[in-house]
């Protein structure tokens, strides 16, 4: 749609007033030479006609199909209307379930982020690996995919690229690297081996919904599941020790 686009913008401008030339600065649109109920498709025709170019020229320019191009030309497909995109703290419901699908993965460490990676929420069980990224990785916003892949961030990159190609070791039990390529982590905690998944929204209407998916990470071995329970331990402790403080507190 690279072409369409273009030519759209072109004709708002000129239906504005002004003058547009082409990408090769041949063949100017003059302001009279467009009437202002043309479509896109007539423009775009007309564009490709001046320049003697087939239909399969331009759309293999474009980078779609030549009946998908005839079709535009013909006005039997056009451009999807605009779709706003809604905070995230708008969604209702929807916001509802993701923090309690993050609050069931505990004690799991998991994140909702939209389609730029940025971070919308997380669970506590996440929080501890995210409280020491240096300023210049920690946003705002929190970019997971930087955060992970950042020298100074999550991820011990040179230990993950090992994993890649080794042997499948002999036995009936498939350890987690045999299965899938585990995140190593290499954290205050240790070096730490964790699974990912990921969950989204089925048939979602709202275009902010449709970029949104949770990112889970389970223990790939009993260390890095000891480690996770330990910490989950840690903050319920903390927790009841406030509670307890702020109950002698008020009374």
């Amino acid at each position: 749609m690279v072409v369409v686009e273009a030519l759209r913008c072109a004709v708002e401008e000129v239906r504005a007033g002004g003058e547009r030339r082409t990408v090769d600065n041949q063949f100017p649109l003059q302001a009279s030479a467009v009437h202002p109920e043309e479509s896109v498709g007539t423009l775009v025709k007309r564009w490709r006609e001046q320049r003697r170019r087939s239909q399969l020229d331009v759309s293999l320019a474009a980078d779609l199909s030549a009946k998908h191009l005839s079709y535009i030309e013909t006005g039997r497909a056009g451009l999807a209307p605009p779709h706003r995109e809604r905070p995230f703290a708008d969604l209702g419901i929807a916001k509802d379930a993701v923090h309690a699908v993050l609050t069931g993965m505990d004690p799991n460490p998991a994140v909702a982020v939209n389609v730029r990676w940025d971070l919308l929420a997380m669970n506590p069980a996440m929080r501890p690996f995210l409280s020491d990224l240096p300023e210049d990785v920690a946003g705002p916003p929190v970019n997971m995919l930087r955060a992970t892949l950042h020298p100074d961030g999550l991820a011990g990159l040179l230990a993950e690229l090992e994993s890649y190609g080794t042997a499948a070791p002999s036995g009936n039990s498939a350890p987690a690297g045999d299965l899938v390529v585990p995140l190593q982590l290499t954290t205050p905690y240790g070096d730490l081996d964790f699974l990912y998944g990921a969950t989204v929204f089925g048939s979602p209407r709202d275009v902010t919904l449709d970029e949104i998916a949770i990112e889970t990470f389970f223990p790939a071995n009993a260390q890095t599941a000891a480690v996770l329970r330990s910490l989950a331990d840690n903050r319920l402790h903390v927790e009841l020790h406030v509670e307890r403080s702020s109950g002698m507190v008020r009374a």
